[in-house]
């Protein structure tokens, strides 16, 4: 089913609000992982509308939750999702600690008791755009098992940089999981009943799989092995100990209505570069671009991203008709229950 990023936005809200999602909260929800589509992030995407819907109706996930924020410093600041979606204590967060880093110089802001946030380079993208200099740290339910082990203890744990860029150049964004690949494609893969590339993870016994559903049971691999597995571990510390959040394996899966709040963290600094190299900045990072493209076969980062976004602001998205069909008959519970109530 093809559809236009406008009516992508208006279905997953339709799914959220019905579920007891709180309008404004839908709101943020649904644009970022409408963006994620755009960007060819389905792992992030609408496919994850269905479980967060049905942890808001289970009470795992507080739909209606407004985020609380206390500065805890001139260049320090807390937000207290309540229980509920990542994406609106980011969304709330991310203006204030911006405006600590432009005063500051640099600002950090921790956020606690949250869920999924989704791609990470959605949250610093808008930062960097802005001229600010952007990380993303933040740690996710049990998936990784520490080098040598077979149970998982740590989550995929993503990580992002975002940069400004001279010219109008959109700002240079790099985001990456730091297993070998995203669990949520395994989930995607799951859903299809497709199966995943052999290195991605590991079973429930420790053996390499290629069943993306006994993957989900098991661990995933993290990249670069034993140093992936420590910089898992320095995720997991700065986004989790830091933010007095749970660590992975404490954690309650982002993919079930199963259990109580997930209570995950994520941790952000931002940083002015004027303040420490001053107007050549911008110059330096383009002249580092420019060296990098004059080898042949190279890129930077993210042009792939932007090709798919524009495609998709033009032609819309693609989503399986299964989600699809799911997905509307969630916003309809919507629809029926105004026209009970009369509303």
């Amino acid at each position: 089913m093809r559809l236009t990023l406008p009516q992508a936005h208006d279905l997953a809200v339709g799914a959220l609000v019905a579920a007891g999602t709180a309008p404004g909260n839908a709101d943020d929800v649904a644009r970022a992982l409408v963006a994620a589509e755009a960007d060819g992030q389905a792992g992030h995407g609408l496919s994850r509308v269905p479980a967060y819907a049905d942890q808001v109706a289970a009470g795992k996930v507080a739909g209606r939750a407004d985020p609380v924020i206390s500065e805890c410093g001139p260049a320090a600041l807390r937000v207290d999702a309540a229980d509920g979606f990542a994406y609106p204590a980011i969304a709330r967060g991310l203006p204030r600690v911006g405006g600590m880093a432009r005063v500051m110089g640099i600002a950090a802001m921790a956020v606690t008791n949250s869920h999924h946030f989704g791609m990470a380079g959605y949250h610093v993208e808008a930062p960097a755009a802005r001229g600010l200099m952007a990380l993303a740290f933040g740690n996710s339910p049990a998936a990784i098992a520490p080098w040598g082990g077979t149970r998982g203890l740590f989550g995929t744990n993503p990580i992002a940089f975002a940069c400004p860029r001279l010219r109008g150049e959109p700002p240079l964004v790099i985001d990456l999981s730091l297993s070998k690949v995203a669990r949520g494609k395994v989930m995607v893969a799951a859903q299809k009943g497709e199966a995943i590339p052999e290195g991605w993870a590991l079973d429930a016994e420790g053996r390499p799989t290629r069943d993306a559903k006994a993957a989900l049971a098991g661990t995933m691999l993290p990249m670069g092995d034993a140093k992936g597995a420590a910089l898992v571990l320095m995720v997991e510390i700065l986004a989790a100990a830091l933010t007095g959040a749970h660590f992975g394996y404490e954690a309650s899966s982002f993919f079930d209505a199963e259990g109580a709040p997930p209570r995950v963290g994520q941790f952000f600094v931002l940083i002015d570069p004027a303040r420490f190299a001053g107007e050549g900045f911008g110059a330096r990072v383009e002249a580092l671009c420019a060296a990098i493209l004059q080898q042949p076969g190279t890129r930077i980062p993210g042009g792939r991203r932007l090709d798919l976004r524009a495609r998709a602001a033009a032609d819309g998205i693609e989503i399986p008709d299964a989600l699809h069909a799911q997905l509307v008959a969630r916003a309809a519970r919507r629809q029926d229950t105004n026209s009970e109530t009369g509303s």
